[in-house]
Formats: structure tokens, sequence, C-alpha cells
């Protein structure tokens, strides 16, 4: 996270009013809820995993064992057993 300092991008009389209630201090302003993202939806992170988990789940479907999925993902049993249980 990039600091700023308040007095380059504040209006006077927003920086004042705010200084009312922080002085010198680092303050935090969060992201709007609208333009938030979801987890891993930057990153691609979240695409990764429903792709690889959609592709336990063809293979559990294809008669692939859950101890051959837990070597072939690197996974526990019991995080292949959550993948393949689970709803999408």
């Amino acid at each position: 996270m990039k600091y700023l300092n308040a007095e380059d991008i504040l209006p006077e009389q927003i920086l004042k009013e705010i200084q009312k209630y922080v002085h010198g201090g680092v303050i935090y302003i969060p992201t709007p809820e609208e333009w938030r993202k979801k987890w891993g939806q930057s990153s691609g992170s979240r695409e990764y995993l429903n792709t690889r988990n959609e592709e336990i789940r063809q293979k559990f479907s294809k008669g692939a064992s859950m101890d051959e999925l837990s070597d072939l993902f690197y996974l526990s049993r019991h995080s292949i057993k959550k993948i393949i249980y689970s709803k999408k």
C-alpha cells in the first residue's frame, strides 16, 4: 500500500476537518464496497483454483482414486475429498 500526503491530494477544507479527529497520525481510507475485488480476482488465483478443482472432479468421475488425486495435485486426501463433494 502506498502512503500519500493528505496535503497533496485533499482540498484544504476536508484536510482541516480530518485534522479535528486525527493529529499527525496515519489513517486508512477503505475502498468503497462496489470497487472491491474478491479474493484472487486480480492475481488470477481464484480462476486457477476453480480450473484445478474442476479437473479434480472430472478425474474422480472418470475413476481416479482420492489417493491418486492427492499425489497428482500435492493435496491431502481430506482436501481432495472436500473438493470432490463440494457444490460448485
